[in-house]
């Protein structure tokens, strides 16, 4: 009976036990297939964004390494790669064929290294550093193809500055070293036309100042001495022959002036031989005095000498006004006129300044020094100039012979074989312009070819601006082709993998 009993209550238990089994075993085999479909329906979630979610455009890498990808997917430590949302970053989808665009901005042309170095991406990217490349926009290139469009922000951290294009009077000075001379127009040498001997000097050293008329010295010539008896007698002759009949009194008139005119031929002034009239009486000695105002240069007359006819005895230099003869530039020639200002310095006076006037440019060239002579008459009225002295002459030559239309130099960018400026063309837009440059004076260059009157150029910070300009024509070389076109380069980095 106990057994029965038993029996009846294990049947229960193992009916139940065997429901529980195949339950268990249902439900085991529908789970795999639950799991993919929730699995599908997350992954359509996260790709699918619901209404008032952002569109994710790809998933980087999320250790920040250059590595992108269209679809969620996990690094090699297992990590979930990062969604990127459309709004956010750069908003652009790492495919060179579609590259998105930025509000205000306009559409994304590539990415540049962001250390300048020639080096692009058509999708975002990082350098070795981990910095993010810079993205270049269409509006960034110039309206026109031919300008620069620089940020105004951007601008004003440069520290631009802009300058009008106006015609202005060019002048630059020429500087030229020369030396102080005597001028050779107030220059006398003393000499007579007769022998004789110095019986006495009245002017005994050089560098003596001498006035026009002054004794210069006492001298005895015995043919002056026959010659002032000579004139004396026919002139007694003369003024004795009162009731002589007239060819007389004509005969003794030709002697007396022929004897006068021998004397006046050697120089014998008139106050001697008024002298000469007056006392009757041949003096054994002659004065001889000085024929100008001026300076003892130098002196060959010693007392009790002998000279002869035409030998010189003194050199006297009127020094009221000099000459300065400057030794100018063969290059500067072309620009020094007759009658042009100039301004002497020298080291004797500093901070003294003399001013003169061109008075002759010398036909030639020094072979050796490639220079050509100047000649500057310059005042001299205190003689305070010394000839001999070493002096800087500056000479203002103006440039043409009306203003001329100019930039500042500092517009100007030089490369050696061309020149050229930036164009403002207002609101961050900048145009590079080769110009054909003149003459350069006062810190202006001269155009005479490239440029309106009016025009605005850029002064400071171009050297920058001109910069940017080669840099972005540098990576234009770089940009991936759109088109297809084989005659476009492409250059796609190999670290852009998708």
């Amino acid at each position: 009976m106990k057994r029965l009993v038993i029996a009846g209550l294990l049947i229960p238990v193992a009916i139940g036990i065997g429901g529980a089994g195949y339950w268990l075993g249902r439900r085991n085999a529908e789970l795999p297939s639950q799991i993919k479909a929730v699995t599908a329906l997350e992954t359509a979630a996260a790709s699918t964004p619901a209404a008032g979610e952002k569109k994710v455009l790809y998933y980087r890498d999320p250790m920040g390494k250059p590595d992108y990808s269209p679809v969620p997917k996990k690094d090699s430590m297992g990590m979930d790669y990062l969604p990127v949302y459309e709004g956010e970053g750069n908003d652009a989808r790492p495919t060179a064929a579609a590259p998105a665009s930025s509000k205000g901005k306009g559409k994304i042309l590539y990415y540049r290294n962001p250390m300048g170095l020639p080096d692009t991406s058509p999708v975002p990217k990082k350098d070795s550093m981990g910095m993010d490349y810079i993205p270049v926009y269409e509006n960034d290139e110039g309206d026109d193809g031919k300008t620069i469009k620089i940020s105004l922000a951007k601008v004003q951290k440069l520290g631009v500055e802009i300058a009008p294009v106006e015609r202005r009077s060019l002048s630059h000075t020429i500087r030229a070293v020369g030396t102080v001379q005597a001028d050779e127009r107030r220059l006398f040498v003393f000499n007579t036309k007769f022998e004789g001997w110095i019986d006495k000097l009245h002017v005994n050293a050089t560098g003596d100042a001498v006035h026009r008329g002054e004794p210069l010295m006492e001298v005895y010539a015995p043919e002056l001495v026959v010659a002032e008896q000579e004139y004396l007698l026919a002139w007694r002759a003369l003024q004795g022959m009162t009731s002589a009949s007239t060819d007389s009194r004509a005969a003794a008139k030709q002697l007396a002036d022929a004897s006068l005119l021998r004397l006046q031929n050697w120089d014998i002034s008139e106050d001697q031989l008024k002298q000469l009239e007056d006392t009757g009486k041949v003096s054994r000695t002659l004065t001889l005095r000085s024929p100008a105002d001026g300076v003892v240069l130098e002196k060959t007359a010693v007392e009790g000498m002998r000279f002869s006819a035409g030998e010189p005895l003194y050199r006297i230099a009127d020094l009221t006004t000099v000459w300065v003869i400057a030794e100018v530039f063969e290059q500067d020639l072309g620009a020094i006129r007759k009658s042009q200002e100039a301004t002497i310095t020298v080291n004797a006076y500093p901070g003294a300044t003399f001013l003169g006037k061109v008075d002759f440019i010398y036909p030639t060239v020094s072979h050796d020094t490639r220079t050509g002579k100047v000649r500057v008459l310059v005042p001299n009225p205190d003689q305070r100039l010394k000839p001999g002295m070493y002096a800087n002459v500056a000479l203002g030559a103006a440039i043409g012979e009306s203003p001329v239309l100019a930039v500042p130099e500092s517009a100007v960018i030089d490369s050696g074989t061309r020149q050229s400026v930036l164009v403002d063309r207002g609101e961050g837009n900048f145009e590079p312009r080769d110009v054909k440059l003149g003459a350069h004076a006062d810190r202006y260059y001269e155009v005479r070819e490239g440029l309106k009157e009016g025009e605005r150029v850029v002064t400071s910070a171009n050297f920058l601006i001109d910069a940017e300009s080669n840099l972005r024509a540098a990576f234009k070389t770089f940009t991936p082709s759109t088109n297809g076109d084989s005659g476009t380069p492409s250059a796609r980095p190999a670290s852009d993998k998708m």
